[in-house]
């Protein structure tokens, strides 16, 4: 009697440890200095572009005018210029294509501070273009700019996934989205006229740039790499262990350690698979629809629509012109505030309410914009109601489909699969992004206000696919997720464990026999796949 008592409460004792999460200073520090160097520059140049735009394109027309003698006309300029913003995602999907074999070579933080070498190439050429009179310059910074974009937007999630314990890698996974939006806001601000936002000054814009890559590629070394790559991926369960030591704060790992074994020996395999092992793999097909769906609705829902419109909404109110920039920084803070708060809460709510909750809340505020846009003119306060929903978008936006897609790419996957899917995630969201950008002029011009609802379609499939297929993956190891999704993947649980690809099954026997685990007794054995 007295030992089950004693047992009793050991186990509730484990268990309570178990609950506990100690947010170590490493932790903290290595997803703030990752997300400071990496997704704050990419909403950073975002939105540096909107402020200085009237005097970029003057710079244009000059270089223009000196080269050839004459004045660049309209259609060119606005070829030129639709080219210096759209360019930004072709860089972008050159990044998410490449960043599979460099976060395999140099591992999930070396990855980010090798990025810094494209932010700071790209700083220079933007700042310097006007100095040295090329708008050519400043084209090539953004593709630079985007291909370090592209590489972050992986590289950084699949690093906060792989740190983070379970009971806040949801929290810690939307460290990436707050930073995009800190990154929007600081756009909106440096542009502001009594700032950067003067014909002299816009240059600086870009070479603020710098500071943030400076600041990570400083401080970053000094942390450590991911556990899982350095146990899974690289055999070092000594550098594997110190790793978890310093970023969960205490001394015995072996839990934690043996969770990802326990993973190593379901997968049978620790080899890294190709996008097109990862297609074939019927086990993780519909993890990779709902991440497609998931990073395709993240960019096709209409929130760059939304910019778009601001600043004539804004007008309609009677807003003046000189005071508008101020006015929409609005925007930026909302935005800011509701990524805050949806990474307070996501470990609480889960990620499944808060991305149904935030289409189903854009569905309806694209429905009501619409309707205010169209009769704006007829009733004096309906701009006011455009106003509120521009804001309550925004947020809606933010809460959920802002950031949990790239929370969930870090989930689905096994260690193994994570840089393909990183990959497909990658194409689609810079894919999508260079769609919305090259089309949203045409759909607007012919549909006008009424293209709100093409985007309040989009958003209400979204969250009709995610209520019907997607599980919640809260407080869940990979295994778990993996076997969530077995039913539907139609495979048994056996299978989903043996995780073979397609072409391998013939040798599978071969394999069984073969295996060994990666790491015994802390020592590496030869001869590992």
């Amino acid at each position: 009697m007295e030992n089950k008592q004693q047992s009793n409460g050991v186990t509730k004792e484990n268990n309570a440890v178990k609950k506990k999460v100690n947010w170590s200073g490493s932790l903290i520090l290595a997803s703030l200095i990752g997300a400071f160097g990496s997704s704050f520059l990419y909403g950073y140049n975002l939105s540096v572009v909107n402020a200085p735009s009237a005097y970029i394109k003057k710079f244009y027309n000059e270089t223009w005018e000196r080269r050839y003698g004459f004045s660049v006309d309209e259609g060119t300029l606005k070829l030129l210029w639709s080219i210096t913003v759209s360019i930004f995602a072709i860089g972008g999907l050159v990044g998410a294509i490449i960043v599979t074999p460099i976060v395999k070579f140099f591992g999930r933080k070396c990855t980010l501070v090798l990025n810094n070498v494209f932010a700071v190439a790209a700083a220079l050429l933007m700042s310097l273009s006007l100095l040295a009179g090329s708008f050519e310059m400043l084209i090539l910074g953004r593709i630079i700019m985007g291909v370090d974009a592209g590489i972050s937007l992986s590289a950084l999630p699949m690093y906060l996934s792989e740190i983070a314990p379970k009971e806040i890698r949801g929290s810690l996974g939307q460290v990436t989205a707050i930073f995009i939006c800190i990154g929007v806001f600081t756009g909106q601000v440096l542009g502001l006229p009594e700032i950067f936002g003067q014909e002299s000054r816009w240059p600086f814009l870009f070479g603020v740039i710098i500071v943030p890559s400076l600041i990570q590629a400083v401080i970053l070394p000094f942390l450590p790499e991911s556990p899982r790559y350095l146990l899974l991926e690289k055999h070092n369960r000594s550098k594997a262990e110190k790793a978890f030591q310093r970023f969960l704060g205490k001394d015995d790992v072996s839990h934690e350690i043996e969770e990802v074994l326990a993973e190593s020996r379901a997968q049978r395999n620790t080899r890294l698979v190709s996008i097109a092992q990862l297609l074939r793999t019927r086990a993780v097909r519909w993890q990779i629809v709902t991440v497609v769906v998931t990073m395709g609705c993240y960019q096709l829902c209409g929130l760059n629509a939304i910019w778009f419109y601001t600043n004539n909404i804004f007008s309609e109110s009677g807003i003046s012109p000189e005071i508008i920039p101020y006015v929409t920084l609005s925007t930026g803070a909302v935005e800011t505030l509701a990524a805050v708060f949806s990474g307070l809460v996501i470990e609480r709510l889960g990620r499944r309410p808060l991305l149904m909750g935030g289409f189903g809340l854009l569905t309806i505020f694209f429905g009501v914009l619409t309707v205010s846009l169209t009769l704006q003119n007829t009733v004096h306060w309906l701009p006011y109601l455009s106003i509120f929903c521009i804001l309550a978008i925004i947020a809606s936006f933010c809460i959920g489909p802002g950031g949990i897609p790239f929370v969930l790419t870090g989930e689905f996957f096994q260690q193994s699969q994570r840089p393909a899917a990183f990959m497909i995630a990658g194409t689609v969201n810079w894919l999508s992004n260079f769609a919305v950008g090259m089309l949203f002029p045409y759909i607007q011009s012919g549909l006008q206000t009424y293209c709100f609802l093409v985007f309040a379609g989009i958003c209400f499939a979204g969250a009709a696919y995610l209520f019907f297929v997607l599980p919640e993956t809260k407080n869940k190891t990979f295994h778990e997720i993996s076997q969530a999704f077995a039913k539907r993947n139609k495979v048994t649980l056996e299978m989903q464990e043996m995780n073979h690809y397609p072409g391998e099954r013939k040798s599978s026997e071969l394999q069984e026999s073969n295996f060994t685990s990666p790491v015994d007794n802390g020592e590496t054995k030869k001869g590992i796949v």
